[in-house]
């Protein structure tokens, strides 16, 4: 049995429950919104509360023994149904992949700049993607450039950072993942803030 219907809403389309005539099963755990439970009732029971109340009969449980259906007004149902969807949304974290280029003969104010945009992603929450591109002639100091790369990682790991992916030589690049390490970020964020009481 299909429980479940697509409703066209715009170009997209949204699942709902089964309503009123829709339902088609002998009997039914008849729950409101209210305190009132009517427990198990024939459908045909189920529907006459729904005349006199003037409420939508909806299924939510299809799959309970016997199957749960709400006595309650569909727009609200529904109304309810989209604030749990938006307030799940609020709380899912999302962590994005921030990508930072290298050069292995970079400046030192320069690098200075790119591990500042590389903390602040961290402290965000980021992963941070580093990659160091050789060029022409620099491909001969490849090795020398990984040395200079593992002492940029370093840098990352003291203000929080943590080695997701150790740097691997592809073609003409070196490349590293680095993602957030909570535990080390908060203990930082704490020693910050006693410093600033201090001060």
């Amino acid at each position: 049995m299909e429980a479940i219907i697509k409703e066209r809403k715009g170009l997209g389309k949204i699942d709902r429950p089964l309503l009123n005539d829709e339902i088609r099963i002998q009997e039914c755990r008849l729950a409101t919104e209210g305190e009132e439970q009517y427990g198990v009732v024939s459908m045909e029971r189920a529907r006459q509360l729904s005349y006199e109340t003037g409420l939508d009969l909806i299924l939510i449980a299809p799959t309970a023994n016997p199957p749960v259906v709400k006595l309650m007004d569909y727009g609200k149902y529904k109304y309810i149904q989209q604030k749990k969807v938006q307030e799940a949304k609020k709380k899912q974290v999302v962590i994005q992949l921030k990508e930072i280029q290298f050069r292995p003969n970079i400046e030192t104010h320069d690098l200075g700049v790119k591990l500042k945009k590389i903390n602040q992603f961290i402290i965000e929450g980021d992963k941070v993607k580093m990659v160091m591109q050789f060029r022409g002639r620099e491909m001969a100091y490849m090795d020398q450039g990984m040395v200079k790369f593992h002492d940029i990682i370093t840098k990352v790991i003291e203000f929080g950072g943590l080695i997701e992916s150790e740097p691997k030589k592809l073609g003409n690049r070196i490349i590293t993942i680095v993602a957030p390490d909570k535990k080390k970020i908060g203990e930082l964020q704490k020693v910050k803030e006693t410093k600033s009481e201090v001060l």
